[in-house]
């Protein structure tokens, strides 16, 4: 089975003045070829974990996306940087900042494991036709 993994040290913004220093893992499986998995403290003592498009993920690293439980928009610095920002959560929001440069190149490789467009054709029809049963 292909899968793909990143693990990054990001900055969760408590109010907008205290930064506090996770890690964060990124997952994809070509098993779930339309999804992402971003786990939040994955090294502490509780991780979070959302799941949510990889297509919402590609917007976002170039344009404000999604309007739901998950939205990620990016934000250029003078010195031509970029992160990612990902707010999780409808009434009691979370934000977190994410280099956004190794998740470009992270996503990057997920289209080598599938090609955009090309993702029901990894679906595995049996497993899911067995869920129905």
């Amino acid at each position: 089975m292909k899968k793909c993994h990143l693990s990054l040290s990001i900055t969760q913004w408590i109010g907008v003045r205290l930064p506090l220093p996770i890690t964060c893992e990124f997952s994809y499986s070509a098993r779930d070829p339309f999804a992402v998995t971003l786990i939040f403290d994955a090294e502490g003592e509780w991780p979070v974990r959302w799941v949510f498009s990889r297509e919402l993920l590609a917007e976002g690293l170039t344009a404000r996306a999604g309007d739901g439980d998950v939205v990620l928009w990016p934000e250029f610095g003078p010195d031509g940087g970029c992160a990612l920002w990902v707010q999780v959560g409808r009434t009691c929001t979370a934000h977190f900042e994410i280099p956004a440069k190794p998740v470009m190149q992270w996503l990057a490789a997920t289209y080598v494991m599938v090609t955009r467009g090309q993702e029901i054709a990894e679906v595995e029809w049996g497993d899911l036709t067995q869920l129905i049963d």
